[in-house]
C-alpha cells in the first residue's frame, strides 16, 4: 500500500480545511486508514480511521463532532475535513493505514502509531487565533 498525502495550510480559528489521502494498492478493500497528528514537542496523537469500505469510522474525542473521515466510493482517495477548526489542531498531520484485524477489533491497537506499517507524508496544518 501507497499513501499520498496533501492539502493542509495555514487558517484561521472557526475556519475549515481538507486533508486527503491518495491510496494506491492490490489490498485496499481489506485496509483501515487513519490519521494522526503531532503537534511540537508533543507525541504523534490518533485523530480519526475509517474502514476502507466506509461503513465503520472512529474519532479521537478531540475530533468528534468536527472533523469527518470519509471516502467517495469511486474514488481511492480518503480525506480528513476538519472544520470550526482551533488552535490546538494545529499540527502536522499524517495518514496511515494497514490491514491488521486488530485495527478494528482494538480501540487500542487502532490508536497506536506503530500498529501502522503505511505512512504518507505529513501535512502542516496551522490555526492561527
Amino acid at each position: 500500500v501507497q499513501l499520498q498525502a496533501s492539502g493542509g495550510g495555514l487558517v484561521q480559528a472557526g475556519g475549515s480545511l481538507r486533508l486527503f489521502c491518495a491510496a494506491s494498492g492490490r489490498t485496499l478493500s481489506r485496509i483501515l486508514v487513519a490519521w494522526f497528528r503531532q503537534a511540537p514537542g508533543k507525541e504523534r496523537e490518533f485523530v480519526a480511521a475509517m474502514s476502507w469500505s466506509g461503513y465503520s469510522t472512529y474519532y479521537a474525542v478531540s475530533a468528534k463532532g468536527r472533523f469527518t473521515v470519509a471516502r467517495d466510493s469511486a474514488s481511492t482517495t480518503v480525506y480528513l475535513q476538519m472544520n470550526n477548526l482551533k488552535a490546538d489542531d494545529t499540527a502536522v498531520y499524517y495518514c496511515a493505514a494497514d490491514a491488521a484485524p486488530s485495527l478494528t477489533d482494538s480501540s487500542r491497537a487502532r490508536s497506536t502509531p506503530r500498529s501502522y506499517r503505511y505512512w504518507g507524508q505529513g501535512s502542516l496544518v496551522t490555526v492561527s487565533s
